[in-house]
């Protein structure tokens, strides 16, 4: 017999029936463009602005803390600083009566015991609002210094202090690489406020810089080659990095150096160009220098990830 012939019109069976090997990327474009999947990418969108909303808040209303702590430590300092000017010219009996100097006159012990408890309870106060609190204990004193880096509280450290037959250090959850030692041979013996603050500016410092290194691990991965480079104290920093997180390479290097162990930004910054990089991010790696002394780390790399967005 004769063969069959197959219409192959647009009303044919052909075009009503499509084959199984036909074209799956239509199909799929139908799907992506469906009601549902708009409003599923919507809801998605909807919910990440949400989300970064409340972040942002929470971040705005812990700055304005920190603002409004940071004003009352300079005020209660200021009242210090008052009190003891006040006092001192009592001592040395040069404070007449309307404020002009005459003839000595003695303080009496009531007015100096007065002074005294005025002048310890301003300064258990500026140590609270400066994340410094402590407690007595039988052989001496117990200090709690809380740690924070941008209004985000990290760390708590404690140091038990003996005050007979003199202070000394009795023991304490201070790490091993912050110079305790040296700070308690300058300051423990005259000035214990000075030793406290000292130490506090240490451990918040570090704690700073190690958040930062934390931050870049965590949320930038794909921008560094391996893992970064940093010693225990995190005031030395060394990695590959890109600006891209669809490139596979890593043109530039980094060297971070936390000179000012007080500090959480470095003193000293070097971006270098890895061999066979393209000489014209010669100037793209000075620029990323500067930025790296200015602000955080992460900070930084935020801004590489909105400049490639923009």
């Amino acid at each position: 017999g004769r063969a069959l012939a197959v219409p192959t019109d647009r009303g044919g069976l052909t075009s009503a029936f499509p084959l199984a090997g036909g074209s799956p990327g239509k199909m799929e474009e139908g799907k992506a463009c469906s009601p549902d999947g708009v409003l599923a990418h919507l809801e998605m969108l909807e919910a990440r602005a949400h989300e970064a909303a409340v972040k942002q808040e929470e971040v705005e209303q812990q700055e304005q803390k920190l603002a409004r702590l940071k004003a009352r430590v300079q005020e209660l300092r200021v009242q210090r600083d008052e009190l003891q000017a006040k006092v001192d010219l009592q001592e040395k009996g040069q404070l007449g009566k309307e404020g002009v100097v005459s003839n000595p006159v003695q303080p009496s012990a009531r007015d100096v015991l007065e002074w005294k408890i005025k002048s310890i309870k301003a300064t258990l106060q500026i140590f609270y609002l400066t994340g410094i609190s402590g407690k007595l204990t039988k052989r001496g004193v117990c200090f709690c210094i809380s740690t924070a880096y941008e209004g985000t509280y990290l760390d708590s450290y404690y140091l038990e202090l003996l005050t007979k037959p003199e202070v000394r250090i009795h023991r304490h959850s201070v790490p091993i690489f912050i110079p305790l030692e040296q700070m308690a041979k300058n300051y423990l013996q005259t000035d214990i406020r000075s030793f406290l603050s000292v130490l506090s500016d240490h451990l918040n410092a570090y704690v700073g810089r190690r958040y930062q290194a934390d931050q870049l691990q965590e949320h930038f991965s794909e921008q560094i080659e391996g893992t970064l480079q940093r010693n225990s104290l995190c005031n030395l920093l060394v990695f590959n990095y890109n600006v891209s997180k669809k490139s596979k390479s890593f043109p530039f290097n980094v060297r971070l150096l936390y000179g000012d162990l007080c500090c959480s930004l470095p003193t000293e910054v070097i971006v270098s160009c890895t061999p066979g990089s393209p000489t014209s991010l010669a100037e793209t790696a000075a620029a990323h220098s500067d930025l790296f002394r200015r602000v955080a780390l992460h900070k930084a790399f935020l801004s590489f990830s909105s400049a490639e967005e923009n």
